[in-house]
């Protein structure tokens, strides 16, 4: 005890001026909300919560791989990660963006600025931009590699390839991530070019699940499973379509510019299925090419119809 009557300052308790003063502490700062929080905190207000779906489990197990759809509303995405928890985490951000969430205590869709609508942030940066267009389409993520590394220590020229699906692409850079831009903003402008829209479909697509198609009794899917698919001339593109309207899903046909080895054209066929279908075709002609991977695609279809 000290000459005043006070306990030595070593031993004070310190008080803060807040407590002086008879106020209550600030809480300490909350962690940010994860995406799946935050949407399952929308579908709650909504009275609409988010389905998680394991659509894929593939990899070794040092090294697993994971594919979740999430369905809310009218929405559904997807989401690939090295864990069950990253693969949810992606398929909720794409969901959110979709639907432009924003966070907060009671998360509401973002309104629009003096009516300018709020722009992504990932508009103006390929990568990202590629990234949440494989998640909407239910695609594979783009994957990056290089391939080359040239010039001296102090000037070094890269080369990256960005494969995605059956497509590629390269970019060049003076660091790994200016090629590996170049790269994103290559295959997102080839995207659109093949898909004959300037802007990126990034509105929801009918769709419907591969399991669904089971027990559906629509006679164009009862046709399909009664009937073989070996037929001379047969028109598979129309098939396709009139399927593809009974069932509710779309067929997109993605023209592509190298020619095969053969010298033949060839095409990618994209169900707009759960998990989507995609199928290659070639042909001596763009039509034939679509014809070809129409008939692939039938042919998957039918098998994963039978499946008891």
């Amino acid at each position: 005890m000290s000459q005043d009557g006070f306990p030595p300052a070593a031993a004070r308790t310190p008080v803060s001026s807040n407590a002086c003063l008879g106020l209550k502490e600030p809480p300490s700062p909350c962690p940010a909300k994860t995406p799946i929080q935050i949407l399952h905190e929308y579908g709650t207000k909504m009275g609409n919560l988010p389905v998680y779906i394991m659509e894929k489990a593939e990899g070794v197990v040092h090294n697993p791989s994971f594919v979740f759809s999430v369905k809310i509303g009218d929405v559904t995405c997807t989401g690939q990660g090295p864990s069950k928890k990253a693969a949810k985490h992606q398929a909720a951000e794409a969901a959110l963006n979709i639907l432009k969430i924003e966070p907060g205590p009671n998360p509401i869709p973002k309104n629009e600025d003096n009516g300018v609508a709020v722009e992504s942030h990932n508009q103006n940066n390929p990568i990202g931009v590629l990234q949440e267009l494989a998640l909407q389409r239910g695609w594979r993520l783009p994957e990056y590699s290089v391939c080359m590394e040239a010039g001296p220590p102090h000037k070094r020229e890269f080369t990256i390839t960005c494969r995605m699906e059956a497509l590629s692409e390269t970019g060049t850079g003076n660091s790994k991530k200016s090629a590996k831009r170049d790269a994103a903003e290559k295959m997102a402008a080839k995207i659109q070019a093949l898909s004959g829209c300037p802007d990126m479909p990034w509105t929801p697509r009918p769709t419907v699940r591969l399991e669904c198609l089971q027990t559906s009794s629509g006679e164009n899917i009862s046709m399909l499973r009664r009937n073989p698919l070996s037929i001379p001339n047969t028109d598979y593109v129309q098939m396709i379509l009139e399927l593809s309207k009974e069932q509710g899903f779309e067929v997109t046909y993605f023209d592509i510019d190298e020619l095969t080895v053969n010298g033949q054209y060839q095409c990618l066929a994209e169900l707009s299925t759960i998990p989507v279908t995609v199928c290659h075709g070639t042909g001596i002609s763009c039509g034939n090419a679509h014809n070809d991977a129409a008939h692939s695609a039938l042919q998957y279809i039918k098998i994963m119809a039978s499946i008891k």
